[in-house]
Parts: structure tokens; sequence; C-alpha cells
């Protein structure tokens, strides 16, 4: 008995504990690798569509929790802007996979990475920054954080966003709401070199753009809030990001069958399957942004919700139309002329949300109300 409590009181014991998510997405990724093809065979019957969704979406969702937690974890090693980068490219590398695992097997899913780019833009920009500004606002009435560099993400999201989710549905080279090769290039490598840009001046020339503005020599790192103790080695989490990362590939293609069943057969909003990619993959940062605006630390939550959307893309965008150039599949990325009005509406209101260095209640609620009227248009346009 006395060795059993010692062995729980071993501080790397209880750490190799904190990782029983690992083993049931090793174990999920076994038994679909063994069993998937027989059970993702016919999806007809409710009860048995529904269980298989919710065991795939359930173990997903643990795993980007862990991918999450180890992230932050790094990010408190590697400090501020730098830990925010860790965590938005993580998240990011998440939903690539996703993209990449549903638009293979799917025969009209070429516009599903518009789909889960226009959702991640609409939840966080609303549904992620409303509740942390709400959440934050009741508590602490008005909250601060630094100007520059929320500006700085607007600056290149906004274009970014325009140039990539709106633009193609008023081009003329090619029918539909797509690109040609030429401008989609050009999209590509506009991206990256914009994002480049951005990281040069987030990591070295203005790292003070994105640190509290109280504490400009960056001596508070609000990516301590939520750890416990001194951070462990970088190489330990970073071993276990990427152990947590590899069964994803495998779930996110078995994913990809019950997403396209219930689109074909079932008639659901194409929309659907790019909303339940983007809430698998913003769910653990949803969480640690609205705990940063808890603890007063608007920052943060700033820092890593704009990151998201930043990240997402400039990332995304290139790797789409990079698979579409191998694979000889037409991506399709402008919006319909409703989503346009969201999405322009969305990076309006967000200028004047972070126009100011203060914000408060009604900011968030106003953020959340438009969250509400996406959600309801994906399924009543």
């Amino acid at each position: 008995m006395t060795t059993s409590f010692s062995f729980l009181s071993d501080p790397r014991a209880a750490a190799l504990s904190r990782e029983w998510p690992l083993l049931g997405s090793l174990a999920t990724m076994a038994a679909f690798l063994l069993f998937g093809p027989r059970w993702l065979a016919d999806l007809s019957h409710p009860l048995w569509f529904t269980s298989i969704l919710a065991w795939l979406f359930s173990a997903i969702l643990v795993s980007a929790f862990a991918v999450v937690r180890h992230a932050e974890a790094l990010a408190v090693r590697l400090g501020e802007p730098l830990g925010t980068l860790v965590l938005t490219l993580s998240v990011t590398g998440i939903e690539v996979m996703m993209i990449a695992a549903v638009m293979y097997p799917a025969k009209g899913g070429s516009s599903l990475a518009r789909d889960s780019m226009f959702a991640v833009v609409m939840i966080v920009l609303n549904g992620m920054v409303g509740l942390s500004l709400l959440l934050g606002g009741l508590r602490y009435h008005e909250q601060t954080y630094n100007l520059k560099g929320a500006n700085a993400f607007l600056a290149v999201i906004i274009p970014l966003a325009v140039l990539g989710l709106i633009l193609p549905s008023f081009t003329s080279s090619t029918p539909g709401p797509t690109l040609s090769p030429f401008q989609a290039g050009f999209l590509v490598v506009m991206s990256i070199g914009l994002y480049g840009v951005f990281l040069a001046i987030q990591n070295l020339r203005h790292r003070d753009y994105f640190l509290v503005p109280e504490s400009g020599d960056g001596g508070h790192d609000p990516f301590q809030l939520g750890h416990e103790g001194t951070p462990r080695a970088v190489v330990y989490h970073t071993v276990l990001l990427l152990a947590y990362l590899s069964p994803l590939l495998v779930l996110a293609k078995q994913m990809a069958v019950p997403i396209n069943y219930a689109i074909q057969e079932w008639h659901a909003p194409s929309a659907l399957g790019g909303f339940l990619i983007a809430v698998l993959i913003l769910a653990p940062e949803s969480l640690g942004a609205a705990r940063a605006a808890l603890a007063n630390q608007l920052q943060r939550s700033v820092n890593v919700l704009l990151g998201s959307v930043l990240a997402t893309i400039s990332l995304t965008i290139p790797a789409v139309l990079c698979i579409g150039f191998v694979t000889g599949t037409s991506i399709i990325l402008g919006l319909g002329s409703v989503d346009t009005i969201m999405l322009t509406l969305t990076l309006g209101l967000s200028t004047i949300t972070f126009g100011s260095p203060r914000t408060n209640v009604l900011l968030g609620a106003v953020h959340l109300l438009l969250f509400l009227a996406y959600v309801m248009l994906i399924f009543e346009k």
C-alpha cells in the first residue's frame, strides 16, 4: 500500500497518468484500422450512425485538447509571442489534416476548405471573441490589451480573407467561385509571404506589440495561467504533442465517412461539415481564451484568437490549393452572397471592436449575436 501511494505521489508518474487520452486515441485508431471498413460500410441506421460519429468526434476532441495542452506547456517555455505561434500552428495543423482527410474521399468536397475556413472566422471572431469579451466585461467591467498587436493581426487577416474567400466569386477567368491556376499560385505566394512578414514583426522587430501594455519588457507571461509548477522539458512536450497528432491522421480519415454520408445521403447542409471540423479544432482554444479573459488576461485571448484566424487563412488556403494542384481538383473558395455579407459584417465589426484599447460587455454581446445569426444561416438561408 505504501508503495502504491509513493508511486502516485511521484511527479513523473502523475504526469504520465494525465496522458490517458493517448491510450484512448491509439485504441480507437487500432479499432478502426481493424474493423473500420466493416463498421462504416452501412451507416443507414440512425442509431449506428450517431454512435460511430459520437465515438470518433469524442476521440478527436480529446486528442485535440491534449495537443493544445502540450502546445501551451511549450508556450510557457518559449514565452510570448513565440508561444502563441506554437499553439496556433498546432491547431492549424489539425485543421489541415482533417480538411485533407475529408476532401480526398468526397466527390463534392472541394468546397469543404472554404466552409471550414469561413466557420473558423465566424466562430473565432464572433463566438469566441464575443464570449471572452462578455465574460471579462461581466467580471471586470472593462479590460485592456495591446492595440498595436490587434491592429497588426487585422491588417493581415482582412486582405487575405477578402482575397481568399470573397474575390473568387467575382473573378471571370474561370467558371464558378474558383481561381485560375495563375491566380491560385499568386494567392499561395501572397498568403505565405504576408504570414512570413507578420511572423518577423511578431517575433523579432516588434515583439512588444503582442505583450501586455503594462509590461513592455515582457516580464509578465500570460501563458503561465492555468499551469502549475515549472514547465517540463521542451523535448517531453514536443514528443507527446507529435504522439497525439499521429492518431489524428487516421481518425480524421475515418471521421470523413460519416460526415460525407450525412451530407450526401441525408441532404444535410454542405456547410455543416466545415462547421463540425471548426468546432473540433477550436474547442480547446475557446476554453483557454475564456479562462484567460476571466483571469483578466485579455492580451492572451487576443493573441490566441486572432492568431488562430490568421494562421487558418494564411496557411490553410495555400495547403488546400496545393492539394488541388496535386489531385487535379477544382477548389471552391468563393463564398455565396449571404456568407459574403456575414464575413464583411464580421470584419467591419472586428475593426470597431479592436479600434479601442478597452473592451466591455456590449461589444461581446454584439459579437455573440452575430455568431448566432451565422449558426442559424447554416440551416436556413
